[in-house]
Order: structure tokens, then sequence, then C-alpha cells
């Protein structure tokens, strides 16, 4: 049986201040899809905490482009990843000086169980080999009542077509496996996902990019300008954000 390519996450170790900066390096996108992804996270913590203290985990937090957002809007974070160099660049980004960075496995976090309000995976359960125990640590990290968000790609012709191949194609300096396919998760196998490891889906949206003259010159330049959009679709067959929330510990399936 052919084994699956490796996922190459050594690649945020290079990312440096492209995290901030540039429009010839794919992490461009994930700058453009910041602009739409935080202010939702923002609107639906406020919505459903209320005036509630918040304490926020970013679990593969990368060079910080959510924690220091939510940071800067009053919340109290602590941002997770295993590449230092990009927990370099985030703690330097963090205007607040308030943000907590550590290296440390998303599957293993060093804090207590019931310790955050939420926790967020944003574009980094395609990047894990087992989301399952991704999941699993969220829940058990989360109080009672805690919210889980993320972000991550349908596995579909067109996330294989946009997310795999035209990344490759379109965007200068796309490091080799910055995606791989089979590690893409069904909407439907995240949501059982979820309930094995206690948490309950609440709220599920597609995102795509918004396909207008400012797409059409990526792929004629293959630079991301600043003028990029994402945009939420009802449809799910690209990427796809969602909410999840604790289970009763009563009808958890171990």
């Amino acid at each position: 049986m052919q084994s699956k390519p490796p996922i190459n996450n050594q690649m945020y170790d290079d990312f440096g201040d492209l995290w901030y900066e540039g429009s010839a390096h794919p992490v461009a996108l994930l700058r453009a899809e910041a602009r739409l992804k935080d202010p939702w996270v923002l609107r639906e913590i406020q919505s459903r905490s209320g005036r509630r203290p918040t304490n926020i985990l970013d679990m593969g937090c990368g060079g910080g482009l959510l924690a220091n957002y939510l940071a800067k809007n009053g919340f109290k974070v602590t941002g997770v990843d295993l590449s230092a160099p990009s927990l370099e660049i985030a703690r330097k980004r963090d205007t607040t000086h308030s943000v907590i960075y550590l290296k440390a496995d998303a599957t293993r976090i060093p804090v207590p169980s019931h310790t955050y309000n939420v926790v967020c995976a944003m574009d980094f359960l395609e990047h894990v080999n087992d989301p399952e125990a991704v999941l699993k640590e969220a829940a058990r990290i989360l109080k009672p009542g805690g919210l889980f968000f993320f972000h991550t790609f349908n596995r579909t012709f067109l996330s294989w077509l946009l997310a795999v191949k035209g990344v490759h194609w379109f965007v200068k300096n796309t490091p080799k496996n910055l995606h791989v396919f089979d590690l893409f998760i069904k909407p439907e196998e995240l949501t059982e996902m979820g309930k094995r490891s206690g948490l309950e889906l609440v709220d599920l949206r597609g995102a795509q990019p918004r396909f207008n003259r400012h797409f059409w010159k990526m792929l004629v330049t293959r630079e991301v300008n600043r003028d990029f959009e994402f945009v939420f679709t009802p449809s799910l067959k690209l990427g796809y954000l969602g909410i999840m929330k604790i289970l009763s510990p009563s009808i958890i399936k171990r």
C-alpha cells in the first residue's frame, strides 16, 4: 500500500516576517483568510460569552495572526505551536505584550484540564496525522460550556484542485507538500471525531476565495495582493469553519 506523503510542517520555521509581509508567498493567503476568519471568531466569542471573562488558547498559532488579533481586542490569549521561529515572530508582533506563547504539541498541552473558555484550531487540523487527538485535547482543556473553533479543508476534487495543486501552480515560493490531500477532512468525519471527543457541532459554514479581478490577477502574477479576499459561502466543498461545544459527559462516546 502506498504511504501518504509527509506533511511539510518544517516550512513554518522559514516563514519569518512573511507571516505579516509580502505577496509572493502562500502565507499571504493565510493573511487574506485571517481578514475573514478573525473578525468572525471575535464576533462569535463576544455574542456567545457576553461580558464573562474569556480565556482563549490558539492551537497551531503560527506567527500569531489570530492570537494577537484577539489579544488586541481585550482577551487573555495563549498560543501554542511547535515552530519556535514562528513563535518568536508572534511575540515580536504582539503589540499588547500580553499573549503567552508556548512551544508544545497540540495533543499534549502542559496545562490543567478545564483551563480555557475557548480553543481555536484554524488552518491546523489538516496539518496533523491524528486530528481526533487534537479534538480530544481541546475537549480536555475546555471549561464546561467551552467552545472549539476550527477551520480546515474538505477532501473533495475542488479542494485538491485549488488548495493543493492551484496554490503550487499560481503562488510563487510555495513549499513542497504545503498541503497533503489525504489529510483533508470531510465535515461528517470531523463531526464524528468531535462526538467521540466530547464535542458537539453547533455551527458550520464554508469559505472560499472571492472570484473577482484580484483572484484572476493572482493567476497571472502568481502573487497575492492586499485586496485578495475570502468570503463565506453555503458550500462546504473547499474550506469550512465551525464551532463545537462541550457535550454532556453522560453522552460522550468512548
